[in-house]
């Protein structure tokens, strides 16, 4: 794989932190504020409508511009809203670092995974994609327990503080190892956003959604159901944050090999495989050793779903794909706002802290009869084409003329 891969992963690296790092500090969060823990929670959906923001605004603004000098600018952006969230003095200040740190995001991961996928050949795209989110798995083997540890130990402005240096980091390193790209075949804006017509593409960014939500719905939350139902001490909490990201790191590597086979088998059994481990984590979560299990899996099926993802939707708009890219950046991260906020929710109500999981499980499940459907879909409408050429009524394949 090409050196210019580990820039993007690093790069993603210090993104990921930013985002999954503040989960295990809710708790410090909501009493150093005095907020509830749904209002806590509001730091993570708050980030991620602003990532969806970012994605699709942002991604469409830099569509004709040098990508490497887009992602150096967007690092920067990074840099400066944590360092708005590290010396914020109130709870809606941390909010305003969070959203100006977010809106790098999706535009980062978009055009970043169109500047990986033309690094490599076709067939593996799928793991190139993988091993650039890789730095967002990473984030969650190492980053966010440590962050979450430093956070505990010094404060969670400390977590902030590293995550800008992190991110001052990738900067250089983005400048150093990532080629600077071409424009040959570089499609106009017009084109990009003509995508969007495809039925596929909004059948991949439903997916998007659906996916993301449901790991989300219930790791948002996940620090509470472990202290509160689980019946572990605090000072345990990043460790446990290790099993869940050792998960991810396992699962998107594999989940980039089964994206270069097929995407939409891989996507069925991930959200088929993440419905029912989300719903007996939800069952168990009393049980001590049933949520360490738990929680590895959770981890390794939730992000496998990432690279399908991002391989389908660029499959469906291949001539003009960072437009496309982006906003399905976006839909993983509307997919965040949208399990937080609902696990927020349920919260509330009174179901208790394994309701996010039962949200989790429902969006899984959801998203599984999406990708199922469409999958038969897509067979029955070749099936028909076959059919019909055979019979001579459609269109044939001729044989190259020669000249």
């Amino acid at each position: 794989m090409p050196v210019g891969l580990i820039a993007l992963a690093l790069g993603g690296f210090g993104i990921g932190l930013t985002e999954f790092g503040i989960v295990g500090l809710l708790p410090e969060v909501a009493g150093d504020f005095d907020v509830s823990e749904a209002v806590a929670g509001y730091l993570v959906s708050g980030y991620a409508l602003s990532v969806a923001i970012g994605a699709v605004g942002l991604t469409a603004a830099v569509a004709r511009l040098d990508r490497k000098k887009v992602l150096l600018g967007l690092m920067l952006l990074f840099v400066a809203g944590n360092l708005i969230s590290a010396v914020a003095p109130t709870y809606s200040l941390l909010m305003v670092g969070r959203v100006v740190a977010a809106l790098c995001h999706g535009a980062f991961f978009g055009v970043g995974a169109v500047v990986a996928s033309d690094m490599v050949a076709e067939n593996k795209k799928g793991s190139a994609i993988a091993l650039m989110f890789g730095g967002l798995t990473a984030a969650n083997v190492l980053g966010v327990p440590l962050g979450t540890f430093v956070g505990q130990q010094f404060g969670w402005r400390a977590t902030f503080w590293a995550i800008t240096v992190i991110g001052v980091i990738a900067l250089i390193g983005i400048q150093l190892l990532v080629p600077r790209p071409g424009t040959d075949g570089q499609a106009s804006l017009r084109s990009e956003l003509a995508v969007f017509r495809r039925g596929q593409v909004w059948v991949s960014l439903a997916l998007s959604v659906l996916a993301f939500g449901g790991v989300i719905g219930g790791y948002t939350y996940i620090a509470f159901t472990l202290t509160e139902v689980s019946g572990f001490a605090t000072s345990t909490v990043p460790w446990l944050l290790v099993l869940f990201g050792v998960g991810t790191f396992i699962g998107n590597f594999f989940g980039g090999k089964a994206a270069d086979k097929s995407p939409n088998a891989a996507l069925i059994g991930i959200l088929g495989a993440l419905a029912v481990i989300m719903s007996v984590f939800a069952l168990t979560a009393e049980s001590k050793i049933a949520t360490i299990v738990a929680l590895l899996l959770m981890g390794t099926i939730g992000l496998a779903a990432a690279p399908g993802l991002m391989v389908r939707i660029m499959k469906y708009a291949e001539d003009a794909p960072t437009m496309a890219s982006g906003a399905n950046v976006a839909a993983f991260n509307v997919g965040n706002a949208l399990g937080a906020w609902i696990g927020g929710l349920t919260i509330a109500a009174g179901y208790g802290f394994v309701s996010p999981l039962w949200v989790g499980a429902g969006l899984a499940l959801a998203g599984l009869v999406v990708v199922a459907t469409s999958s038969l879909s897509g067979r029955s409408t070749a099936s028909t084409a076959s059919t019909a050429i055979a019979a001579g009524v459609g269109p044939r394949l001729e044989a190259p003329r020669s000249h």
